[in-house]
Order: structure tokens, then sequence, then C-alpha cells
């Protein structure tokens, strides 16, 4: 991916790729823990960053993905996910897939 992002004059810092690949992770898991599987995965760089697409079967919209992003209390283990994936991502957007479940979208800034 990051061959196809570098370009004279943009490069992704180490710090950006961390970063995508954490909120990647964590889209991942949750489709896998919480949405029933992937039903499908799209990575699309635009200027900005890279556009990820989460395609899971969970018609079931997490209360915490429009939250601030706050840690949970104490410590329990899991809960982390969102709270990351909102400090790490922006244009969070969550829709329904017209065959059932729904689509995960976030911007991944690459500066």
């Amino acid at each position: 991916m990051r061959e196809r992002w570098d370009r004279p004059g943009r490069r992704a810092s180490e710090v950006a790729v961390i970063d995508l690949l954490l909120v990647v992770s964590e889209l991942v898991t949750n489709a896998i823990r919480h949405g029933g599987g992937i039903a499908g995965f799209e990575v699309t760089p635009t200027p900005e960053g890279i556009r990820l697409s989460v395609h899971d079967y969970s018609d079931v919209v997490p209360a915490v993905a429009y939250g601030p992003g706050a840690l949970p209390h104490g410590h329990v283990g899991n809960g982390y996910g969102w709270p990351l994936i909102i400090r790490l991502a922006r244009d969070i957007g969550i829709v329904p897939r017209s065959q059932g479940g729904k689509t995960i979208s976030v911007l991944v800034p690459m500066s």
C-alpha cells in the first residue's frame, strides 16, 4: 500500500502507516467479533489519506461509534477499539447494506 501512496512531494510517515494498520486491525476485529464476520473490505487511496471500508453482516450500529473516543472505565480487557478508531481516523460513516449488514467507512490521514 505504501508504494501506492508515496509520490514525489508526498510520503507516508512511519507513524501514519502504524496508525493505518491499527485502524485496519480494529475494524476487521470488530467485524469478526461483533458483526458476524467480514462481508467485504476495500482500501482506496485519496489525496487526504486512505479510505477504509469494512462490510459486515450485522445491522447493529455500535453505540460508541460516534462518541468522543473516551477510554473505558477501569481495565476490563476490551472496549479500546472504537476509542482508537475515533482518535486515529476521520470521516467515520456507517451505512446499511442493501443485502443486510452494514459498511463502516473511515479516512485515515497519511501525512
